[in-house]
């Protein structure tokens, strides 16, 4: 596999044909579409940004111990993992704008359940019917946004929709600092309530529609998508003969999810189950839910550090969309997981120096440094493994497929990150230098992973990627 730059600078004619895309794609139904996703995926970051800010004043309000609030925090996974479950054959069976009502309907009930809580129960349901929203469309955007964008801006589009993620989460922790948590969370609704009406206009995914036998209805969708005037037929002839050839190929004996185990499928659905399941055992949901708890342990300003990681973590998101078509996936990937591992060795390393200064030694470098790793880990988050590995998996699986593997990929980060939520704050207190050195190895082998299998698919249609990974497969037996 061939080194690229890690950061390549984009030439003019890479930005000319960029911009020109730009203007192809400006139709009102993509715009539609991407504003839906967008505003999905802010969604999903202010409820996972939610329960930082309002930790002890929940607590506080409802009499919660620790053991109940670390219940409430981790019951968004319980709920992600039956989302993770049901999430690829729901949006194989009735479409992907579908499970888009389904999913904002869960959310908005969600919110208004936590808003109105007066004891536990109802703020654990509302938080578990969140967690089976984002379950759904934690797969559901990046599979979307893949398939109805055109190639040259499909990760540009696919990150700045998941930008979206990080946007949600800095808006809710600056929120959370001035406006009591029943009020943030009738404000955490406003999202899925611009949606609704989105989804009255926006298209089918063309790719799902000649999955299930709708072919002529492909090219029309696709005139919506890419103006009146464009000339579409090649494109709507490859994903109609690339279905058709998958369709022909497929055991006819097998179930979906069974197929997705029979060696051709080996190394992509390693590739996916690995760059999802990454962040989250990397420690994300220990940096995102108990930020609060890293900050004070080390002397950080809650207020400080909330507003710097919100920022520096937009800033890290909006240079990643500008470079994910430029530099590519794997290059962002690789710099992105470096940052994160340093992130976790220089977290780890300020407990120490914590520790250190209870005996008045290094006071005063202590929460600097804390606030300097936790924001370059933030960072470097945004910059790539925030968007990336969603949009690698939904581009590497053909469609026959892309629902169970969804369903397998979702499932196994939905897992880690409830291990990882419900354990972080008994391992910080078994050993706050240790759990960081954790996460850190985490990292470290991720970035050996991604630099060894993990290869480069900027640039090209989701079909010909497809055909890089199955068109010459060893044998279809199963791998069980």
């Amino acid at each position: 596999m061939a080194e690229e730059g890690l950061l390549a600078c984009p030439d003019k004619s890479s930005s000319t044909s960029l911009l020109s895309e730009i203007s192809n794609v400006s139709t009102r139904p993509f715009v539609l579409a991407f504003t839906a996703c967008s505003c999905g995926a802010f969604s999903f970051g202010c409820i996972v940004g939610y329960t930082a800010p309002t930790q002890s004043s929940i607590m506080k309000d409802l009499n919660l111990s620790i053991a109940d609030y670390s219940l409430f925090g981790s019951i968004l996974t319980v709920g992600l993992i039956l989302g993770a479950l049901i999430c690829g054959k729901l949006t194989d069976l009735v479409g992907r704008v579908n499970t888009m009502w389904i999913t904002n309907i869960l959310v908005i009930i969600g919110w208004f359940a936590i808003a109105f809580a007066k004891g536990v129960w109802l703020l654990d349901i509302g938080r578990f019917l969140q967690g089976i929203s984002v379950g759904i469309s934690s797969y559901l955007g990046p599979v979307y946004i893949t398939e109805i964008a055109p190639r040259h801006l499909r990760g540009a589009a696919s990150s700045l929709s998941q930008l979206s993620v990080g946007v949600g989460i800095s808006v809710l922790y600056a929120l959370g600092t001035v406006v009591a948590w029943r009020d943030l969370a009738i404000l955490g609704a406003i999202p899925c309530l611009m949606i609704v009406p989105l989804l009255f206009f926006i298209p089918e995914s063309p790719r799902w529609l000649a999955k299930v036998g709708k072919e002529k209805e492909v090219e029309a969708v696709l005139l919506s998508l890419r103006g009146a005037k464009s000339d579409v037929s090649d494109e709507a002839r490859e994903i109609v003969e690339y279905t058709q050839h998958v369709k022909q190929h497929q055991d006819v004996n097998s179930h979906d999810f069974f197929k997705l185990f029979q060696r051709k499928y080996v190394l992509s659905l390693t590739i996916g189950i690995v760059l999802i399941a990454l962040p989250q055992l990397g420690g994300l949901n220990g940096y995102t839910f108990y930020t609060d708890s890293i900050f004070t342990s080390t002397g950080v300003s809650s207020d400080v550090g909330f507003i710097s990681t919100s920022i520096i973590q937009m800033i890290g998101g909006i240079l990643g969309t500008v470079l994910v078509d430029v530099s590519g996936r794997r290059s962002l990937l690789l710099v992105s997981q470096a940052g994160m591992f340093l992130g976790c060795l220089a977290t780890a390393i300020s407990f120490i120096l914590q520790a250190c200064s209870k005996n008045n030694c290094w006071e005063t470098g202590t929460p600097i440094l804390a606030l300097i790793s936790v924001m370059v880990y933030f960072a470097s988050y945004g910059l790539g493994m925030g968007p990336l590995p969603w949009i690698v998996a939904s581009e590497i699986y053909p469609v026959d497929v892309k629902g169970a593997a969804g369903t397998v990929c979702n499932l196994v980060t939905s897992i880690s990150s409830w291990v990882v939520t419900y354990f972080f704050s008994f391992l910080l207190q078994w050993s706050s230098t240790g759990t960081f050195i954790l996460f850190a190895t985490v990292m470290f082998l991720g970035f050996v992973f991604t630099a060894k299998l993990v290869p480069e698919t900027k640039g090209k249609s989701l079909e010909e990627i497809h055909s890089l990974f199955y068109d010459s497969p060893p044998e279809d037996s199963t791998i069980f």
